[in-house]
């Protein structure tokens, strides 16, 4: 089909639906997908790409907390515009819809669901052709797929989608602060980028300020030692020579791996970064209320991976999910590997990209209090606060799924999202939450074959894509016909599941030299305007005592307790860790490797394991047969399917895994 272009036009002429913080929205490409495929009982499916125009009136009450919303330029009208990147595929004809509009908050620009719900989707920014669809299992379940940009920083690439922003502007004398960028490099360099992975960063405003410093350290709360200033640039590198640039800075003699170098310059007239979190919010509250809308739903689900599930609980904390009607722009949301934490989505000079780990990215505002859903009070600053406080009682209050891996519990302090501020004791998910820990898995499904990704040993190749179908489904039963969904699965204090890591009882296994130290969330302070205002003030930022760490006890393989267990898992070939250690050749070799876990294979015979000192069970003495260990592993697939967390469409490609995990780990030991 022949590009088009249209415009559906926006709502301001229609003063009867009141959704007009969405002006336009403009179809550049219209196509059939894959050459107009049938997806079952949903039919043919078409892509729409273009860009949505909105609008914000800085005097309503609803858009007051979109920081530096009040000094962003106007139009004549006393309004605010923006606009934002749009893709959407939907079913050509859209009667044959399940009337669920799936929202994605896209990771840095991209495109994620297809490929974490399409079994055998490939990774695709434009997922147009059958092979980029998979098994299509989104598209033959009705969904429309929405994709909105949101994030102003990304890289500069026409295939990730972007937030046009207002820039606060509309003041007489130029906005200034001081943003802050570090990296720990993972080779020798000679020039640093002052975004973050490729990101667009704030230029310098003044290279020659004294406020513009430059450290080095060597520990996350280690001292910081100033590299002096007429020993590097704001400059790139250019076979050893710096040519200006303003975001990025030159260091002749080399920044070495391994160390944690930290810039903190000066930059004026910040973009309004909160439009992010508004233009969701119309949105998805146009979807459903606009009669032009471009999908047909009655409904919406969003959905948010890892730093865009940090960000829908920004949304959730800030009350974003009342539209300004007070009715709920999402009314399920499945907030995916976020663990504790939210992020820099809706301050001034905000870098929405920027997160936390153990040994990358430190300090920026992202393990904010308050974790848990109930308001919880910090003995520690006297803040009392939570995470849905504001939406509580509210119509606008979603169905949500959290749903995070073993890693974020390592790496992103996940346990603070369901335990006490002095970690003492279990805190309940509230009547609307559910929560689900992927045991022994790592923050995504890893390659297979297992190999080594800047990491120590190979990554975890658990494949929980197939809970988040079976999590996902249930949702959409909850949010479109009120069915209750399956109940919570997490790790707690009280059944002994979730521990100091002290308290781990993790076996000694051969080749593994220790275990790391697992991220810390702490109490930081940013100056006295963060909170109320939006503005920071401290750059670096104070920090403060660190919140309980808890990770989910092991079993004797090294296994995750407690929350929702894989069949590979439940009846495993190896350990399956939600931690590794980085790599000797990119430095800090004792430090956590980012986002991975490790896997460790069992021993083939009691002969080998008692030859290597293995205290795990050998692959014989506990299946003796690969046709035992497909059985065994069978019942338990099957088991997850009777509680509802898998679906039945799904367990013939869970037995096939199998067999391949047996046949890789038989193979690779005996070859």
């Amino acid at each position: 089909m022949a590009s088009v272009v249209f415009v559906i036009a926006g709502c301001l002429l229609l003063a009867t639906i009141v959704v007009g913080q969405v002006e336009r929205v403009e179809i550049e490409t219209r196509q059939l997908l894959a050459d107009g495929l049938p997806f079952g009982l949903a039919g043919a499916y078409e892509k729409l790409e273009g860009r949505v125009v909105l609008s914000l009136d800085p005097a309503d009450p609803g858009n007051a907390r979109v920081v530096d919303l009040d000094k962003a330029t106007r139009r004549q009208d006393g309004r605010v515009e923006y606009a934002a990147d749009l893709y959407i595929l939907r079913p050509v004809d859209p009667r044959r819809g399940n009337g669920t509009a799936l929202v994605e908050v896209p990771n840095r620009g991209g495109k994620a669901m297809v490929r974490y719900f399409n079994r055998g989707a490939t990774r695709s920014r434009d997922p147009m052709a059958a092979a980029d669809l998979g098994d299509g299992f989104l598209m033959r379940h009705g969904f429309s797929l929405v994709w909105l940009g949101w994030q102003y920083d990304v890289p500069p690439d026409p295939e990730l989608l972007r937030l046009y922003p207002a820039r606060a502007t509309a003041v007489q004398t130029p906005i200034e602060g001081l943003v802050r960028a570090d990296e720990v490099f993972a080779e020798r360099r000679l020039t640093f980028s002052l975004g973050h992975r490729g990101h667009d960063a704030y230029p310098v405003s003044d290279p020659s300020d004294p406020r513009n410093v430059l450290t080095v350290r060597d520990s996350r709360l280690g001292e910081r030692r100033v590299i002096s200033r007429d020993s590097w640039s704001f400059a790139r590198c250019d076979e050893g020579k710096p040519v200006a640039d303003p975001r990025s800075i030159c260091l002749p003699a080399g920044f070495e791996p391994g160390k944690i170098y930290e810039a903190v310059y000066v930059a004026r007239e910040p973009a309004v970064v909160g439009l992010g979190l508004s233009a969701v919010r119309d949105l998805a509250s146009y979807l459903k209320h606009h009669p032009e809308s471009p999908v047909s739903a009655q409904r919406t689900i969003g959905f948010g991976v890892s730093q865009t599930g940090r960000y829908l609980r920004q949304f959730l904390y800030q009350g974003f999910n009342a539209d300004l009607e007070g009715r709920p722009a999402f009314d399920g949301l499945l907030i995916h590997t976020a663990g504790a934490g939210r992020g820099s989505f809706n301050h001034r000079f905000g870098q929405p990209s920027r997160d936390a780990h153990r040994f990358s990215a430190f300090w920026y505002p992202t393990d904010l209090f308050p974790f848990t859903g109930a308001v919880q009070k910090d003995p520690e600053t006297g803040l009392e606060d939570g995470l849905l406080k504001v939406l509580a009682g509210s119509p606008a209050m979603p169905r949500i799924f959290f749903t995070n891996s073993g890693y974020e519990y390592w790496g992103r302090a996940a346990s603070l999202i369901h335990i006490s501020v002095d970690g003492r004791r279990d805190v309940p998910p509230e009547p609307n939450v559910r929560s689900f820990h992927f045991a022994s898995a790592q923050h995504f499904v890893g390659s297979f074959p297992p190999e080594p990704r800047r990491s120590l040993y190979d990554t975890n190749p658990a494949n929980f894509f197939f809970l988040l179908r079976g999590l996902l489904s249930a949702l959409d039963d909850w949010v479109s016909r009120g069915v209750a969904p399956p109940p919570s699965a997490i790790p707690s204090i009280a059944d002994g599941t979730l521990v100091s890591p002290d308290e781990l009882a993790f076996p000694r296994i051969p080749g593994l030299s220790s275990l790391p130290a697992p991220h810390q969330a702490h109490r930081v302070d940013y100056g006295p305007r963060f909170r109320g205002q939006g503005i920071v003030d401290l750059q670096p930022p104070r920090v403060g005592r660190a919140f309980p760490v808890l990770v989910p006890q092991v079993d004797s393989d090294g296994n995750e307790l407690g929350g929702l267990r894989l069949p590979e898992i439940a009846v495993p070939l190896a350990t399956y860790t939600t931690w590794n250690l980085r790599a000797p050749e990119i430095g800090a070799a004792h430090e956590m490797a980012d986002f991975v876990g490790a896997f460790l294979p069992f021993a083939l015979t009691r002969t080998e394991g008692e030859r290597n000192g293995d205290p795990r069970l050998s692959l014989e003495e506990r299946y003796g047969s690969r046709g035992e260990f497909l059985g065994r592993y069978t019942e338990a697939a099957v088991e997850l399917m009777r509680r509802r967390y898998v679906l039945a469409e799904d367990l013939p490609e869970m037995i096939e895994h199998a067999a391949e995990l047996w046949d890789l780990v038989v193979t690779e030991a005996d070859p």
